[in-house]
C-alpha cells in the first residue's frame, strides 16, 4: 500500500485527501488551507456519547467497542478531523500496567488516580510491565478487538501515554516525588532511565495488537504511525534545571519514537518552561491547554503566536467564530484549529471559509 494514500474509511470516506493535509502540515507546509478539524451531530441520529473511562475498565470488551463506533458513526467527522477510538483507562494507567493499581471515587466524575505503592526506589527497581496485570491484559484485548471490529470503519489511536516522570508520580505520589528530586536525585535518574525503557515496550506492544503497522502508518493525528500525544504534567512542580536535567530528554527520546508528535502543554505553571520547549528536538506542535477557568486559545493568542515564530506548530481550538479571528493573526501552515458545528452544512461552509481565506 501506498503509505501516502491510506484507504478510505466508512465514516470518513475522504480520508486520503485528510492524510495528504496532514502530511503537507507536518512537512511545514499547506496545500489550499490550514489543517481544520470539524465535527457536527450526524443528520438524521442522535448523539451518542462515547465509552467513559469506567465503561472501558469495566464493562464487556465488545460493548465498549459497539459504542464508540456508535459514537463514530452519529457524528459527520469534517476537514481533517478522523473518527479514532484510544481505550485509555485514565491518566495514570502506565502506573497499572507496572503494578500499581486505579482508585475511583463517586464524586470525581469519570476520572481515575494511581495509588502511590513506591516506598523505597531500590526495591521498587526495574520498572517493568506486568504481563499478569489484568489491566494491561484488557488493554490489549481492547486492542486486538477493536482492529477487529473497527476495520474498514474508523481507527484507533494511542492511548493517554502519561509516562517518564509523570509516571514517577503516579507510583510515588507527586509531593514526595518532589522531595526525591532534592533529597535523593541519583535514585531519581535511575527510576527515569527505568520509566524510559517502557515507552517502547508499550508502544510496540499496543502496535501489534491493533495491527497498526500493517494497515498503513497515517493513524489519525493521535496515531501509532501517523502521531501521538506525549506529555508529562508534572513539570508544572519543577524549575526549568530539573526540567532539563530529567523530562526533556526523555520526551525527546520519545519524540524519536513515533513518527510525528503532540505535545500536551497543560496549565499556566508549566510555561516556566517555554524556552526549552521551543528548542527541544521532535516536540512539533503544542498543544497548549490554558486551564479551567483561563480562557479560550483565543485569549491566548499572543502565546500561540510566540510558539509560532519560535518555530512550532500549535493547536487552537474554538468555536467557528473564535477559530477564524485567529486565522487572522497564526500563520496558516503552522496551525491545526479544532472546532464543530451544528450541521454538516455549516461544517463545510466553515472549511470553504477557510480556503477562500487562505
Amino acid at each position: 500500500m501506498n503509505k501516502s494514500h491510506p484507504y478510505a474509511l466508512s465514516l470518513k470516506p475522504d480520508l486520503p485527501e485528510a492524510a495528504r493535509r496532514w502530511d503537507a502540515f507536518y512537512a511545514g507546509d499547506m496545500i489550499d488551507r490550514p489543517v481544520v478539524c470539524v465535527t457536527a451531530p450526524r443528520e438524521g441520529t442522535e448523539p451518542v456519547k462515547a465509552p467513559s473511562y469506567r465503561d472501558r475498565v469495566f464493562a464487556d470488551t465488545d460493548r465498549v467497542i459497539n459504542d464508540a463506533l456508535a459514537h463514530a458513526e452519529s457524528h459527520y467527522w469534517g476537514g481533517e478531523a478522523v473518527p479514532a477510538f484510544s481505550p485509555s483507562f485514565g491518566p495514570d494507567e502506565t502506573a497499572a500496567f507496572v503494578g500499581g493499581s486505579l482508585s475511583w471515587s463517586d464524586d470525581s466524575g469519570d476520572t481515575n488516580w494511581s495509588v502511590p505503592f513506591v516506598e523505597d526506589w531500590e526495591k521498587a527497581l526495574p520498572l517493568r510491565i506486568r504481563e499478569d496485570s489484568p489491566l494491561w491484559r484488557r488493554m490489549l484485548a481492547l486492542y486486538r478487538r477493536g482492529a477487529e471490529l473497527m476495520a474498514g470503519k474508523m481507527l484507533l489511536a494511542p492511548l493517554d501515554l502519561h509516562t517518564n516522570m509523570d509516571l514517577l508520580a503516579a507510583i510515588r505520589g507527586p509531593a514526595r516525588l518532589c522531595m526525591d528530586l532534592i533529597d535523593q536525585p541519583e535514585a531519581i535518574e535511575k527510576a527515569m532511565a527505568s520509566s524510559r525503557a517502557l515507552f517502547p515496550n508499550i508502544w510496540n506492544a499496543i502496535s501489534e495488537a491493533g495491527h497498526m503497522r500493517e494497515r498503513g502508518y497515517w493513524q489519525n493525528i493521535y496515531s501509532m504511525e501517523g502521531a501521538a500525544m506525549l506529555q508529562c504534567d508534572f513539570i508544572c512542580m519543577i524549575s526549568p534545571e530539573l526540567f532539563g536535567r530529567f523530562v526533556l530528554p526523555a520526551l525527546e527520546e520519545e519524540a524519536a519514537i513515533v513518527r510525528h508528535v503532540f505535545f500536551h502543554w497543560d496549565g499556566p505553571g508549566a510555561l516556566v518552561h517555554t524556552p526549552d520547549v521551543l528548542a527541544s528536538k521532535g516536540l512539533q506542535l503544542l498543544a497548549y491547554v490554558p486551564g479551567a477557568g483561563r480562557g479560550s486559545h483565543l485569549e491566548h493568542l499572543d502565546l500561540l503566536k510566540r510558539l509560532q515564530k519560535g518555530g512550532k506548530a500549535v493547536q487552537a481550538v474554538g468555536t467557528p467564530d473564535e477559530v477564524k479571528a485567529m486565522h487572522r493573526e497564526l500563520k496558516p501552515n503552522k496551525v491545526a484549529y479544532y472546532t464543530g458545528t451544528r450541521t454538516r452544512a455549516e461544517a463545510d461552509e466553515l472549511l470553504q471559509w477557510f480556503v477562500k481565506h487562505s
